[in-house]
């Protein structure tokens, strides 16, 4: 199996690690052998789970390119966003994806020697700085690579964070403190460390921000000693690992309220949860395994009462979600495991019924009180209706 990589736990050397490569593709030219280049595969089919471990991991499977004549445009690409790449880590310089796609135009403007290695466009760019990643074996954070993954828009009474800087100052966040402002921490690596002034009871992760907000202004938080965090739909790198640091530092209850679909199932419980076929070498530290499926649960429809929908499998979206949903329960190690059958199980229901309950429609059991809904969320955390 390929090494997992921790952004705390672990370090790696990467400049070192680029000159070895470097160096080796230098020798086998001039030993006229083709030079190669391994990554991770990073796809369902070298996925694996360990209920121990709690989120999918690779297994041995590699990309593997070889210098060929279909095959010379990709390796210098390799070699100039590396090198690239590699300039930023020496001056401490960040850049997003499309940043770094502008970069090489430029380079390449100034350079008519490199014209042959110009990309259309930015996905063309985008893939060759995921395969240094899976290459290296590194985090693209560690590459100074950052997106714009905000952490979930948070919310609590109780919470305290003090962030490291890169200066070496501290900043101290109490939420309490924020008003009807979220805290959103950006995108991981960063220092942070989690206090609880008191005991936080439970972690609510919303995969609506609009209905977070709702339950806060509502008063949510002043009525319960928990953290409340918006998902906003299938969660981000920020998202899933601001979800694990809170797992990890705080060791709380964590609970997942969002749709009760194929699509909220397969794309965002279970990327929150136990991360991302994509991002392998990442789950480490962008997955929260401890947390529980709240609702909306199959057996809510009927116990509550609840509106839904039919899925009409004339609508391609709708039909995409049940095939994918289909193919989860025949190929993905996550929902084929033991320990997921209960999971699996709300998947076999929701092809079979062929139906959608949105979160919301907890809202409609008693319109004329304004926090039935959060009544009905302690109801099911009490009574461990959860999966």
């Amino acid at each position: 199996m390929a090494k997992l990589l921790s952004i705390r736990d672990l370090k790696i050397d990467i400049p070192k690690e680029a000159r070895i490569l470097a160096d080796k593709m230098l020798k086998d030219l001039e030993s006229s052998k083709r030079p190669v280049l391994e990554a991770v595969k990073t796809s369902l089919d070298n996925s694996l789970y360990n209920a121990k471990v709690g989120y999918l991991t690779p297994g041995d499977k590699v990309v593997r390119t070889e210098l060929n004549v279909s095959s010379v445009q990709k390796l210098a690409r390799v070699v100039f966003l590396l090198e690239m790449l590699l300039r930023n880590l020496e001056t401490g310089t960040v850049n997003t994806k499309r940043e770094l796609y502008y970069m090489c135009k430029g380079e390449i403007k100034g350079n008519p020697r490199l014209k042959p290695l110009d990309f259309d466009d930015q996905p063309e760019s985008d893939a060759i700085i995921d395969f240094i990643g899976d290459m290296l074996e590194v985090y693209r954070e560690e590459l100074n690579v950052f997106a714009n993954d905000r952490g979930g828009q948070t919310y609590s009474q109780q919470l305290v964070v003090t962030e490291t800087l890169t200066d070496g100052d501290k900043a101290v966040i109490d939420l309490s403190t924020l008003g009807t402002s979220p805290f959103q921490p950006k995108n991981k690596p960063q220092a942070l460390k989690l206090k609880a002034k008191k005991k936080i009871d439970f972690c609510l992760i919303v995969e609506s921000e609009g209905t977070a907000n709702t339950l806060v202004t509502m008063g949510f938080t002043k009525r319960n000693n928990c953290i409340v965090m918006g998902a906003q739909g299938v969660p981000s790198n920020g998202v899933r690992g601001w979800a694990k640091l809170i797992q990890e530092e705080l060791d709380v209850p964590m609970y997942f309220f969002g749709d009760l679909d194929a699509y909220t199932m397969q794309n965002i419980f279970r990327t929150l949860k136990a991360g991302s076929a994509a991002s392998l070498i990442r789950n480490a530290d962008f997955s929260a395994p401890n947390v529980k499926f709240l609702g909306v649960l199959p057996e809510d429809v009927k116990k509550y009462d609840l509106p839904h929908y039919k899925v009409k499998e004339s609508d391609p979206a709708e039909a995409r979600a049940l095939k994918k949903a289909k193919d989860a329960l025949e190929n993905d190690p996550f929902f084929l495991d033991k320990k997921n059958k209960n999971l699996a199980d709300i998947l076999r229901w929701l092809i079979k019924e062929k139906i959608r309950c949105e979160q919301q429609s907890f809202f409609s059991v008693d319109p004329k009180d304004p926090i039935k809904t959060e009544k009905l969320i302690l109801e099911k955390i009490k009574r461990g209706s959860y999966v």
